[in-house]
């Protein structure tokens, strides 16, 4: 059973999404993101990705607080992710009860900060981030598309105990296209002991069938839902079929 992770990205302590990670083409979805975790957990969904843009901007975490209410009125498992930069970051965002943290920009600007986050805290805790185009490493928001190959920086960190990649092909992500399936496959044949979470172009529940008969471990889903495209009733349903 593939491991269905929606997102709630947070800007202003708000939730939105962006397309592209273009922060001028945002929409606000709810202003109130308990609410939105809330509905969530009700639908029997038991992970979370949350992400803070603002603090992506601010490359310090911000809404800590957001994390801590969510973690402290459900029981949702929450990986938190966007500006981690320092050992302090990550003490705040666990103290505010995140399970896992995301490290993106910061595995490619500063690998040697990220290398010991996973010796410190391990590779359960730790989630690489990997945003891809053209399977070359993007950092900054996407603005910068980096000369590192996808595998090789992926397995450079594999090697130092990581388990778990989120991987967004920036293509795809927000535009409601449908995933990278053959990207995925191809990762899985390299890697196929990692956990991989796809990420991007999810538009329909035939798209997450699809990536679970690909042999995704995981897929987070974020525009699909707030736009209608999946209905939480279709999710809660995936879930229980395969019980």
């Amino acid at each position: 059973m593939i491991e269905i992770i929606p997102a709630i990205d947070l800007i202003d302590g708000k939730c939105v999404r962006l397309s592209q990670g273009d922060y001028e083409q945002k929409t606000v979805y709810n202003e109130n993101p308990l609410e939105v975790a809330k509905m969530f957990a009700d639908a029997g969904i038991t992970r979370l990705h949350l992400v803070d843009l603002d603090g992506a901007k601010a490359h310090h975490i911000v809404n800590h607080k957001v994390l801590e209410t969510i973690t402290g009125s459900t029981d949702l498992i929450v990986d938190f992710g966007g500006g981690l930069k320092s050992d302090e970051d990550l003490r705040i965002a666990f103290d505010c009860g995140a399970s896992m943290v995301t490290g993106g920009s910061i595995a490619v600007k500063d690998p040697a900060v990220f290398s010991s986050w996973i010796t410190k805290f391990g590779g359960e805790k730790i989630i690489l981030g990997a945003d891809v185009k053209d399977e070359k490493i993007a950092v900054g928001g996407w603005l910068e598309t980096t000369e590192l190959d996808l595998l090789p920086f992926i397995q450079s960190y594999t090697k130092q105990g990581i388990s778990k990649v989120i991987c967004t092909d920036i293509s795809k992500d927000g535009m409601l296209q449908g995933p990278a399936i053959e990207l995925y496959k191809k990762m899985l044949v390299s890697e196929p002991n990692l956990y991989l979470i796809a990420s991007g172009g999810v538009s329909s529940i035939r798209d997450v069938e699809q990536l679970q008969e690909a042999f995704l471990p995981a897929v987070i889903i974020g525009k699909a839902i707030y736009e209608g495209k999946i209905k939480l009733k279709e999710l809660t349903r995936l879930i229980i079929n395969h019980q």
